[in-house]
């Protein structure tokens, strides 16, 4: 399953469609109406160069495009948590049923 950022330069490929969707209650994604599905590590493939935002504890990293500004996920910095995210208002052909 691929999908893409607005602009295009980011591509983002999972193995399958989600089997759960959440709405982050994090802070940024809150504001940004992020709805994150995780997959096991190095499960998502990113292709083109992210932007990455810290903040807070510093435990997870947000991955951005830098040209149009969509978010794409987020990964551990220092630690694996056997999850990443990946947000999937990016997947356009994401069947809701």
């Amino acid at each position: 399953m691929r999908g893409r950022c607005h602009c295009g330069s980011i591509e983002v490929e999972v193995p399958h469609p989600p089997e759960w969707v959440g709405a982050c209650n994090c802070s940024i994604c809150t504001k940004r109406g992020t709805l994150m599905a995780y997959y096991p590590t190095g499960a998502i493939k990113v292709r083109g160069e992210t932007a990455t935002y810290i903040w807070g504890d510093r435990m997870i990293a947000l991955r951005h495009c830098p040209t149009c500004g969509c978010g794409i996920g987020w990964t551990g910095i220092d630690q694996d948590f056997g999850k990443e995210g990946v947000d999937v208002r990016l997947f356009d052909d994401l069947d809701w049923s």
